[in-house]
């Protein structure tokens, strides 16, 4: 199978193309990444590597999904599915400016339906967020009925993508899915998302600006599973269907920071306590009983040892996220966009 990848250099969508390359030996992947600032070819660098002293089973393109005509002639070569990951994700971004949140969420994600339909691919994945449904009060849980409510603007121009998504199987019968996720953390995690920006300031001995009373609640999710709850969709889902895809672990953010800290032996007096930010959503929490029965997919983090591995994993690349912190990274695209060139 060939899969187009948007947005494969971003966290979760780089790590579902390490996924599928060591779990599918005769798939090939196309990512197309425009490589905006959460964008990082060093998530990849080993998949490049592995892929030169093999078949062709990687290549990645720098592009903009809202490009109609490269989008076009990228998935008229073979390409038999599409994995939507490409987008704007920061809500603190999306108040400052959301034209781009719209340009790229909304109108990049029409680009793909047009250009999957018109090639009659087999499979089109539009990667969603449980942020859609908006804000949940103390009990309860999001399932895929729950009306869609959003509160930002990215979680707004995510919602956009989802209905044109559903509208391109109900009107022309595109056989297109819909997965919401709730909350990933893992490695290569761009360091301004809670998680890596905690453990990151926590390592250095930054303070921790924790929103508001800090009791905001997220469903966490360890990023490989979510990666492998994927790959049950693009197998085994049912075209016009949405999956919600969750890690049954509901953490204030204040519990998220406070085991950051234990687990880097620093103390809880790194915590800054800050003006919330307007429309933080109270609290998310994902019901994925539909993928567990129909699919059969099933979890292998628990929370435990996920933070742990993402703790050791950050302690072990410092080098990786000190580039981004200070701007170095940017360097690196050019230079490693321009010696690839040249050598092709």
């Amino acid at each position: 199978m060939k899969i187009l990848v948007t947005g494969g250099a971003g966290f979760i969508g780089s790590n579902f193309i390490r996924y599928i390359f060591n779990t599918y030996q005769d798939y090939s992947i196309v990512n197309l990444d425009k490589l905006t600032y959460a964008g990082n070819l060093e998530n990849l660098k080993e998949i490049e590597e592995q892929d030169s002293s093999c078949k062709k089973r990687y290549t990645f393109i720098k592009g903009d999904i809202t490009d109609s005509k490269l989008v076009d002639s990228i998935i008229e070569k073979d390409v038999e599915a599409v994995i939507n990951f490409a987008a704007e994700s920061h809500v603190d971004r999306s108040i400052d400016n959301s034209r781009i949140f719209v340009e790229t969420n909304v109108l990049g994600t029409q680009v793909l339906l047009d250009a999957a339909l018109k090639h009659g691919l087999n499979r089109f994945i539009q990667i969603s967020t449980d942020e859609v449904y908006g804000s949940l009060g103390p009990d309860g849980k999001f399932s895929e009925t729950t009306p869609l409510s959003p509160n930002s603007p990215y979680s707004a121009s995510k919602a956009g993508a989802d209905l044109l998504t559903r509208s391109y199987f109900e009107t022309f019968g595109l056989p297109a899915l819909i997965t919401r996720c709730s909350n990933n953390y893992g490695p290569y995690q761009f360091p301004e998302k809670l998680i890596p920006f905690f453990i990151t300031n926590a390592m250095t001995d930054q303070q921790l600006p924790l929103y508001g009373d800090g009791q905001n609640v997220r469903d966490w999710i360890f990023v490989e599973d979510h990666c492998s709850a994927i790959d049950m969709v693009l197998h085994h889902g049912k075209p016009g269907t949405i999956y919600n895809i969750g890690g049954d672990c509901e953490k204030t953010n204040a519990e998220i920071t406070k085991t950051i800290l234990q687990e880097l032996s620093k103390p809880e007096s790194l915590i800054t306590y800050v003006k919330d930010r307007p429309g933080h959503d109270r609290r998310y929490a994902i019901d994925c009983t539909k993928i567990t029965r129909d699919l059969g997919w099933s979890r292998k983090y628990v929370f435990k040892t996920g933070i742990k591995e993402t703790v050791k994993w950050y302690n072990e690349n410092q080098s990786w996220w000190n580039k981004i912190k200070t701007g170095e990274y940017q360097d690196f695209y050019k230079r490693w966009y321009e010696d690839r060139n040249k050598q092709e």
